[in-house]
């Protein structure tokens, strides 16, 4: 099974750049065309949320129309730039399936593929910081008890744990120490996928791993330096393929939207 993840679309309405700088429609059609050419082709994309900058509905409409060119079914969850009502109604049923979750929240299941996909919705309405909550923790620690011999993915928008850009982490998931003692208790979760930070990086924490996706727009400008302000760098977009292999377990590959030249043969000339 191939999935491919992106994440932090912040798809703005026609005419409008994102922070005045970024084209994110531009650049969503050309990670939508990247995905449709790929062989072999992913069974399914992930979107890790901020699939809108405002969370409009005229961007929701929007996203469906270029998303549309994708041959594979796509599934979301919402970012903090998200809002609930307008992809609820714009998505819901097909590319969001919120089926047996707790009311009011867009998370859901996927059981039908060789990997079990477990989607969180860490939005906290008109904040930049997310949660997931007691109640979806319930519904979380349901699941995974349901079918402890599967082996699952995780997915949430805001990382659960510190990544050293200190902008970042004062907005990541605040109840993430909870959820972390939740997965400890469940090997059988193969990886935990998130967005937010608008990088590619990699933790281990509590049994298994957590994984952070580049966005397909503009990157978090790379900075530890404590108390560093915030701002985003034009690095090229990128996004990750996720290859499950019976025996193997998940690889995770970092790759670009832009095709590179090549390829060469190893050989001198």
């Amino acid at each position: 099974m191939l999935i491919a993840q992106i994440t932090d679309l912040h798809l703005t309405r026609a005419g409008r750049l994102a922070y005045g700088v970024v084209d994110t429609g531009s650049l969503l059609e050309r990670a939508v065309a990247r995905l449709a050419s790929l062989e072999p082709r992913p069974d399914l994309v992930l979107v890790t949320g901020d699939l809108t900058y405002d969370g409009g509905e005229d961007e929701y409409a929007r996203l469906l129309r270029l998303m549309a060119p994708l041959p594979m079914p796509w599934l979301a969850i919402p970012g903090n730039h998200d809002r609930r009502d307008p992809m609820r109604s714009a998505l819901s049923g097909i590319h969001c399936p919120a089926g047996d979750g707790p009311a009011g929240r867009l998370c859901w299941a996927l059981e039908d593929r060789p990997l079990r996909i477990l989607a969180l919705d860490t939005l906290v309405e008109g904040q930049s910081r997310g949660e997931v909550g007691p109640v979806q923790l319930d519904w979380l620690a349901a699941k995974l008890a349901a079918a402890p011999g599967r082996p699952t993915l995780v997915l949430l928008h805001h990382p659960p744990l510190p990544t050293g850009i200190d902008h970042m982490d004062r907005i990541a998931c605040g109840d993430g120490p909870a959820l972390g003692r939740l997965i400890a208790g469940h090997p059988h979760v193969e990886r935990v996928l998130c967005g937010h930070v608008h990088r590619s990086i990699q933790w281990r924490w509590n049994g298994t791993l957590v994984s952070a996706a580049p966005s397909v727009a503009h990157q978090v400008r790379l900075d530890l330096r404590p108390g560093a302000p915030s701002g985003f760098d034009l690095e090229p977009p990128a996004f990750h393929l996720h290859l499950w292999r019976e025996g193997t377990g998940l690889v995770t590959h970092h790759a670009y939207v832009a095709e590179a030249p090549g390829p060469y043969p190893f050989r001198d000339a």
